[in-house]
């Protein structure tokens, strides 16, 4: 039996929230390039994209990253070693003020991969991160820079985030 945490309104609210956040930190959009992790993740860069856009009259540039070569617990990498991690390799990420987003945050080991394929790519000058959810449960030191829910849960439990693109509705749920 699932629970929904999050609505439709409040998720649009948290990404707004975190858009404002993104642009005061790092004090406009200059030198910024959104990566979002697939699957989920990239659809909440493209919306914070958007929001940016209406917000700043600028585009800023999005990559889609998929990290499942770089995941330290993928049990087939000989099968995932020849995968593009970057849908846009066109993108240099030189000396860019990179913000890696993603849906949930849970082990750290996702983002973990992340930064890996990031760092094969190019040298950013600054990495920060933005979340939908926080559920904490880390087993790395890693830590969200911008975070639309924090959202404790047991390792029993399980955080679902649908995104209209894919499932047909904003909710986030927890089993």
């Amino acid at each position: 039996m699932s629970k929904v945490v999050i609505d439709s309104m409040a998720m649009q609210r948290a990404l707004t929230r975190i858009t404002y956040e993104i642009i005061e930190r790092n004090k406009g959009i200059n030198n910024l390039v959104l990566v979002g992790i697939k699957t989920r993740g990239v659809y909440l860069a493209k919306r914070i994209q958007n929001r940016l856009e209406q917000l700043e009259n600028t585009s800023v540039p999005i990559v889609e990253l998929d990290v499942t070569k770089y995941r330290d617990d993928n049990k087939d990498k000989e099968k995932t070693n020849n995968q593009v991690a970057f849908s846009e390799n066109n993108i240099d990420i030189n000396n860019q003020n990179i913000v890696l987003i993603d849906d949930v945050l849970y082990t750290g080991r996702t983002v973990r991969a992340a930064l890996g394929a990031i760092n094969e790519l190019g040298r950013p000058n600054r990495i920060s991160l933005a979340v939908l959810i926080d559920r904490g449960h880390r087993e790395l030191p890693i830590r969200a820079d911008f975070v639309g829910k924090n959202i404790p849960s047991s390792q029993k439990e399980k955080i679902q985030v649908l995104v209209n693109e894919i499932d047909g509705k904003d909710v986030v749920e927890i089993e």
